[in-house]
């Protein structure tokens, strides 16, 4: 017997036994006996994982990654066939698909981690990424599993080496410690300017007694103003730096802004092109079910024909064979009933024999003898040799039956013999008659012929 399979919009059939040199894939089938049938989800699912990799610095580091991976669909069927056969008997949420799955890209981030320094990890986190996924994707091709998407989360620092943390913090030192060198080399320059402003005029107060208290206060007026200028300077000096700062946060808000909505807009065309292809293929489950049923139909009414046709030959079949089995039948009694006949006749010979022989006391020539007379066996002959000599001369003779008719009252077999010649010899002398014609005596039991005849024999 068989059965008929039909896979949901997300299942494939995996079918194996008699008849089948593999595995068979498809999306409906007979199931015949003999064979195994299997259905397989072909769902993809997320996996989350924190990967714990190591940098060519022996740097240990973290990258938080999730992962939308399923059984590849495609016009090639190689793929689907080695996850049918190799990931399909487990269960997809199973702690063993799940190792396997993060076996595979631990040892590739690993692989791909171990030949970078932290410093090229960090500069170029985005080709860092993009390597791993492909890294991985090659490996999961020998189970026939395609990774739909994947999201790896900023890297992160393993508690206790901070070394992310330290390279941001590096960099936003970096900054401000330039800022405090660019201060303190304008303080330094002002106070310089100062001092040789100061010395100047004390050189020139030495040098010109005559100059007037008024003019020391000018000169250091005039450096205290020009002090007060370089402080000036270094304050708007110091609000740009910081307005630089204040920019550069804002950008990288507005951009990690940008990303967030990036990531999002994926995510929903992701789950609408998924939900597009579940559409998809429940209607072409839809049409592949019509169309089945049609075939089924035509299937069923073809079937029906035949089985009605089977049904008249064998009837027609029945018919004919009671026919030839009546005949048979027929034929089988009437040879039945003809060997009953020959064995009755068979048999009424045979007592008819026995009884003569009885009669004739056990002798055997005497019984030949008399059967022969009896059926005509010397008159057949006379009659032949009548013909052969026809138009000749023979010769007649008379005779008659003499005057003892008399027989013998004994119940011998010497009287029954007589009985029997005696009714010979009252007919025209046959004896006599046979031996001229034949040449043949008479048997002794019967009589003898005249001595005349036969000594002239």
């Amino acid at each position: 017997m068989a059965s008929f399979k039909v896979a949901d919009a997300s299942e494939y059939l995996a079918i194996t036994g008699w008849g089948i040199d593999d595995d068979k894939l498809a999306k409906k089938a007979w199931v015949w006996v003999g064979q195994q049938c299997k259905k397989f989800d072909i769902t993809p699912v997320n996996y989350e994982f924190e990967v714990h990799a190591m940098s060519s610095e022996k740097l240990p580091f973290i990258l938080p990654a999730v992962f939308t991976i399923g059984p590849k669909v495609s016009d090639d069927k190689a793929p689907l066939l080695l996850y049918a056969k190799l990931i399909a008997p487990h269960d997809k949420q199973s702690s063993h698909v799940r190792e396997l799955v993060k076996g595979v890209i631990e040892g590739e981030t690993r692989v791909l981690a171990a030949s970078m320094t932290m410093e090229e990890i960090f500069q170029g986190t985005k080709s860092f990424k993009q390597a791993v996924f492909e890294n991985v994707q090659l490996e999961l091709n020998q189970f026939g599993l395609y990774i739909y998407n994947a999201n790896v989360k900023q890297l992160v620092d393993v508690p206790g080496q901070e070394y992310f943390s330290y390279l941001g913090q590096k960099t936003q030192q970096g900054a401000m410690n330039q800022a405090k060198v660019d201060v303190a080399e304008a303080r330094m320059k002002g106070a310089v300017g100062a001092k040789e402003r100061e010395g100047i005029t004390l050189q020139k107060a030495a040098e010109v007694d005559s100059q007037t208290k008024v003019f020391r206060v000018r000169q250091e007026a005039i450096g205290i103003k020009e002090q007060s200028k370089v402080e000036a300077e270094v304050k708007v000096f110091e609000n740009e730096r910081e307005a630089v700062v204040a920019a550069a946060k804002a950008e990288l808000a507005t951009k990690k802004a940008a990303w967030d909505r990036q990531t999002k807009v994926a995510e929903i065309e992701a789950s609408k092109a998924v939900a597009l292809r579940e559409a998809e293929l429940q209607m072409e489950v839809q049409d592949s079910n019509a169309a089945l049923y049609n075939r089924q139909k035509a299937a069923e009414a073809k079937l029906y024909e035949q089985v009605r046709a089977a049904d008249a030959r064998k009837a027609q079949a029945e018919a004919q064979f009671y026919e030839q089995k009546l005949a048979e039948d027929a034929k089988l009694y009437a040879k039945q009933k003809e060997a009953e006949s020959l064995s009755l006749v068979g048999k009424a010979k045979a007592e008819y024999v026995s009884s003569m022989l009885q009669a004739v006391g056990g002798n055997y020539h005497a019984l030949r003898d008399y059967m022969m007379i009896d059926g005509g066996v010397y008159q057949e002959m006379a009659r032949i040799n009548a013909g052969a000599v026809n138009g000749m001369q023979p010769k007649i003779s008379i005779w008659t039956n003499g005057a003892d008719g008399g027989a013998s009252s004994s119940g011998d077999a010497g009287g029954a013999m007589q009985g029997v010649a005696g009714v010979y010899k009252m007919p025209p002398p046959l004896l006599s008659t046979v031996h001229e014609q034949t040449g043949m005596l008479p048997p002794a039991w019967m009589g003898s012929l005249p001595k005349d005849e036969a000594k002239a024999k």
